[in-house]
C-alpha cells in the first residue's frame, strides 16, 4: 500500500482532530504537526506519534499532501505556499479572509493541476448526503447554527466561523444565485459580531432565514426546507433527517373536509400523519462522522488526482456571500436613520436593565 505524506497545520481545537483521525488512516503517513504554540505542537506529536513543528516552511516539500486548520489570517500565506510546492490542499472554512486570497489560492491550485479542498464539513453529513440524493426544489429554508461562547475563532465574528456552513449548504442545495441580501447582527463582547440574522433571496424564487449565534447556552444546528416535493429537516448535530410528503392520494384529490361525513371529519386528526401526510426519518449514524469522511474524501482525491466534492470556486462562493451578509449587517441603522451610527458594536444606549441581578436570575442565552 502507498502511504500519503501528510502534515497538518494547526492542531488546536480542531485541528488536533484532523492529525488524529489522519493519523489512523491505514494509508497515512502523518510526517508532522504543526502549531505556534509549541506545548501544543508536541502534545498533539506525542499522541498521533509524529514531529512537532512551530512553523510549516520544512514540510512543504515533504509532504504528499496538507491540511490546514491554522486560523483564518494564516490560511493564504500557508497554503499558498504549498500550492506553490505542487502540494494538495484542504483548508479549513473559511477559505481565507478576503475574496482576492481566495482568488489567489484557486489560481495556484489551477496551475499546480492538484486537488484543492475547502473544509466546509457539514457537506459530509451523513443527513445532508442523503437529502442531496432527492428530489427537491427549495422554496423557503431557515437554517439555526448556536452554540456555546467558547473564547475560539475570536478573528473572526459569527458569520464566518458558524453561519458560512449554512451558506455553503444553501449553495449545494439551491443552486441559484442570491440577489437580495437583508442582515442584523450584534457584538455583545465587543469586537466581532455575536449573533446575526440574515434573509437571503435566490433569483430561483427560494428564501433563506439563516441565524447564527455563538452566546447561546446550548448548541443548535438545523436546517428546514420546503419545498414542492414536500418537507425536510435536518438535524446536523444527531443527523437525522426527518421528511414528510402528501400521499398520492393528496397529491390527486386534495383534502375536502366540508365534503365528510361526521365521522370521516371525527378520524381526520388521526388520519393526517401517516395517511394523509407520510413520514420517513433516515438516522445518519454510520460508522464514520463527517470529519472522518470528509479527510478520507480529501486524500481519495489526493490519490486520484481528481476534483473534491467542495471545491475552491464552492469556498469562494460562500465567502461572498458571507461578505455581503457582513455588509448588511455592519450598515443596519437601530434608528433608521442611516445618519446615525449603524453595525453590531454600534446599538442603542439601554433604556434600563430587563431584570435585577442577583442570585436568582437565569442564566445562558437562549
Amino acid at each position: 500500500m502507498t502511504r500519503l505524506k501528510v502534515a497538518v497545520v494547526g492542531v488546536g481545537h480542531l485541528g488536533q482532530h484532523h492529525a488524529r483521525i489522519l493519523a489512523a488512516f491505514p494509508d497515512v503517513d502523518l510526517i508532522g504537526v504543526v502549531d505556534a504554540n509549541p506545548d501544543q505542537a508536541a502534545k498533539v506529536a506525542k499522541t498521533c506519534r509524529t514531529r512537532p513543528f512551530t512553523s510549516f516552511e520544512s514540510l512543504v516539500s515533504l509532504a504528499d499532501a496538507v491540511s490546514i486548520a491554522a486560523p483564518t489570517i494564516h490560511h493564504h500565506p500557508v497554503a499558498a505556499a504549498f500550492l506553490k510546492a505542487g502540494v494538495p490542499v484542504l483548508v479549513e472554512k473559511p477559505i481565507c479572509q478576503t475574496l482576492a486570497q481566495a482568488d489567489d489560492l484557486i489560481r495556484l491550485a489551477a496551475e499546480a493541476g492538484v486537488p484543492f479542498q475547502v473544509g466546509h464539513i457539514e457537506r459530509f453529513n451523513p443527513a445532508f448526503e442523503e437529502l442531496l440524493k432527492r428530489p427537491i426544489t427549495s422554496k423557503f429554508v431557515e437554517a439555526e447554527r448556536h452554540g456555546p461562547y467558547t473564547g475560539r475563532s475570536v478573528d473572526i465574528g459569527c458569520v464566518l466561523d458558524l453561519m458560512i456552513h449554512d451558506i455553503d449548504l444553501l449553495i449545494a442545495l439551491v443552486r441559484s444565485p442570491v440577489t437580495d441580501v437583508q442582515a442584523v447582527g450584534a457584538a455583545v463582547f465587543g469586537g466581532h459580531e455575536d449573533m446575526v440574522n440574515a434573509r437571503l433571496t435566490f433569483a430561483s424564487g427560494c428564501v433563506a432565514h439563516l441565524t447564527a449565534s455563538r452566546i447561546a447556552a446550548r448548541p443548535k444546528r438545523r436546517m428546514r426546507i420546503w419545498a414542492p416535493e414536500g418537507y425536510a429537516g435536518i438535524d446536523f448535530v444527531t443527523r437525522r433527517l426527518h421528511m414528510v410528503q402528501q400521499s398520492d392520494e393528496l397529491r390527486r384529490n386534495g383534502l375536502h373536509p366540508e365534503r365528510m361525513d361526521a365521522a370521516a371529519r371525527a378520524r381526520l386528526k388521526d388520519d393526517v400523519w401517516g395517511h394523509h401526510l407520510e413520514v420517513m426519518a433516515v438516522d445518519g449514524n454510520r460508522k464514520w462522522d463527517q470529519l472522518t469522511n470528509e479527510l478520507r474524501h480529501f486524500l481519495d482525491c489526493v490519490k486520484a488526482g481528481v476534483t473534491p466534492r467542495v471545491t475552491g470556486e464552492d469556498g469562494r462562493d460562500a465567502l461572498a456571500i458571507a461578505e455581503r451578509i457582513l455588509t448588511a449587517v455592519r450598515t443596519h441603522s437601530w434608528t433608521g436613520n442611516p445618519a446615525d451610527p449603524t453595525g453590531p458594536t454600534a446599538m442603542p444606549t439601554p433604556a434600563g436593565k430587563l431584570f435585577e441581578s442577583g442570585k436568582d436570575a437565569a442564566t445562558g442565552a437562549a
